[in-house]
């Protein structure tokens, strides 16, 4: 397993299921604010607008979307925290 594999498997999980535009991208937004640059952390949601808004989040604020994952009922995101 790579060194980021092994990072992505302790990564915190944070549950945004349920919650639609623009909730996951806000709160995202206040959770990584709160996290040290190089910070990994998966986002699951439900939202369907996810998959455009998360990368566009992520690219807009220089964080780095490491892996995108389909899971029942929603999407998985890993995001690095950008500087």
């Amino acid at each position: 397993m790579s060194q980021e594999a092994a990072a992505a498997a302790e990564t915190s999980v944070y549950d945004l299921k349920g919650l639609n535009c623009p909730l996951p991208v806000l709160r995202a937004r206040k959770r990584l604010a709160d996290m040290q640059p190089g910070g990994l952390l998966w986002l699951e949601t439900t939202d369907p607008l996810a998959v455009i808004d998360i990368p566009a989040f992520c690219s807009d604020s220089g964080h780095r979307l490491v892996e995108t994952a389909a899971m029942p009922g929603g999407h998985r995101f890993l995001v690095e925290r950008g500087a």
